[in-house]
């Protein structure tokens, strides 16, 4: 009986940022596509898309507007791609409340903090429920996942301990172990997010195709394999 190949990818990934939403449910697609076929452990790594964003956090819109440039007809635009892309891919997004409240950035890094933790305390499969409660929480529910005791509750929700959380987010270890792997990110050239690194060796940058990632994923199955791929 052939043995199921197995692969380790570690998703480059902000909670801000809705591009990493939407390529991970592409991605999650094409891994229910290679269920029995290729077995896949998915970790989450930090990136902050806006290191500097301060704790109270900042209009979206204006936040956008500030780094790109744009005029706010632009910065218009830009989320409208974004809701179209995100509602193509089965992940909708909702940037402002029903009475025009306007949608906000955060500051991540405690969310960072609190994902590293999750996977050393459950494991991947938790750390992955969790970064999904925290988008959902941000993109489709506009909960301030910048803020302590949002954060603690979407952890409680998820099954973790909460006190556990809270003692986390206070370890001075786990902010240094975050910002480690931040550098570790940079220093290996990730730049942009998502970034979906396959057994520490291949880089897949982007929100792409279900069949997209299910073919690298494939390829790089074969190559663990010490196979060749071949183009069709």
């Amino acid at each position: 009986m052939t043995e199921t190949p197995k692969l380790s990818v570690d998703i480059w990934s902000d909670v801000m940022c809705p591009w990493c939403a939407i390529g991970y449910t592409q991605f999650a697609k094409a891994l229910d596509e290679l269920d029995g076929e290729i077995e896949v452990e998915t970790r989450w790594m930090p990136f902050e898309l806006a290191p500097d964003m301060p704790q109270e956090g900042k209009s979206q819109a204006q936040h956008l507007a500030d780094v790109y440039g744009r005029s706010s007809d632009e910065v218009a635009a830009m989320r409208a791609q974004i809701e179209l892309a995100g509602e193509r891919a089965g992940f909708p997004m909702v940037f402002e409340g029903p009475e025009g409240e306007p949608g906000m950035t955060w500051n991540t890094f405690e969310a960072h903090k609190l994902l590293r933790w999750a996977l050393a305390d459950q494991g991947p499969e938790a750390q992955t429920r969790l970064k999904l409660a925290l988008l959902r929480a941000h993109f489709q529910q506009r909960r301030p996942v910048g803020q302590r005791e949002t954060l603690l509750d979407i952890a409680g929700e998820q099954g973790f301990d909460r006190a556990k959380a809270a003692e986390a987010l206070d370890d001075d270890a786990l902010a240094m172990a975050v910002r480690l792997e931040e550098k570790r990110g940079i220093e290996a050239g990730i730049n942009s997010v998502p970034s979906f690194v396959i057994n520490g060796r291949y880089l897949v940058q982007g929100a792409r195709e279900p069949e997209d990632y299910a073919g690298m994923l494939r390829k790089a199955a074969v190559l663990a394999a010490g196979g060749e791929v071949r183009n069709a």
